[in-house]
């Protein structure tokens, strides 16, 4: 029997890193992932965000249709791999950073990121280890209801480095901003990176060393 198992099917509250905090039913789980059902969406939530979690109730949680959706994630048990996998193309809510969620497609996974179509941001590079959550939405859903014709979901074919630490090489010499730009400090010229640590100058022409681990994800603008 897993550990998980008596959390099954009960309301539940979670606490992930960052002091987040989300509630809702445990529907399934898997070796690395939990899926809850928050009352309006399915969230698949990496186990490597959950700091804790306990039994709770919530008079106003309703149970939710299939339709809002849950992946199927075509094995017998499922993996944060093989649902962001199965999430490419679909119309996705994902959480990084900040108090914002970022709306758009999964186009591409690597071996430490995965590329992120946004309407808003157009295309970001995150870090695995840093998504606290995904919600896909049924496929008749759009970001921002934009029709297709704005929606590159599937953007032209780019030689994408194995690692989140090499794409962040090729940008140096190159504006970007990191986390969706939750802090000053982290929007301004890639000046240079090397041994984890990289150089950012901002807008003032200030010098800043950051610490790749600690980055979630970028774009450039």
């Amino acid at each position: 029997m897993n550990q998980l198992d008596q959390y099954l099917n009960n309301f539940v509250s979670i606490e992930l890193s960052g002091k987040i905090k989300v509630f809702g039913m445990l529907v399934d789980y898997g070796l690395d992932i939990l899926v809850i059902n928050s009352g309006e969406h399915y969230r698949y939530i990496p186990l490597m965000q959950v700091q804790n979690m306990r039994i709770s109730t919530n008079s106003q949680f309703q149970e939710i249709s299939n339709d809002k959706m849950l992946i199927d994630s075509q094995t017998d048990k499922i993996s944060f791999r093989n649902i962001l996998n199965n999430a490419k193309g679909l119309f996705t809510e994902i959480f990084v950073s900040g108090n914002q969620s970022i709306h758009g497609y999964v186009t591409s996974i690597l071996n430490n990121y995965f590329v992120f179509y946004s309407p808003v941001y157009k295309t970001m590079f995150i870090a695995l280890h840093h998504l606290k959550w995904l919600t896909p939405y049924n496929r008749t859903s759009t970001p921002y209801t934009l029709g297709d014709e704005h929606l590159p979901v599937h953007p032209a074919k780019m030689v994408l480095p194995r690692t989140f630490e090499e794409h962040l090489k090729k940008l140096e010499g190159r504006i970007v901003v990191f986390d969706i730009g939750d802090n000053p400090h982290k929007i301004g010229l890639l000046q240079k990176i090397e041994n984890n640590l990289l150089e950012l100058v901002t807008g003032e022409g200030q010098r800043i060393m950051w610490n790749i681990q600690h980055l979630k994800a970028v774009y450039t603008p």
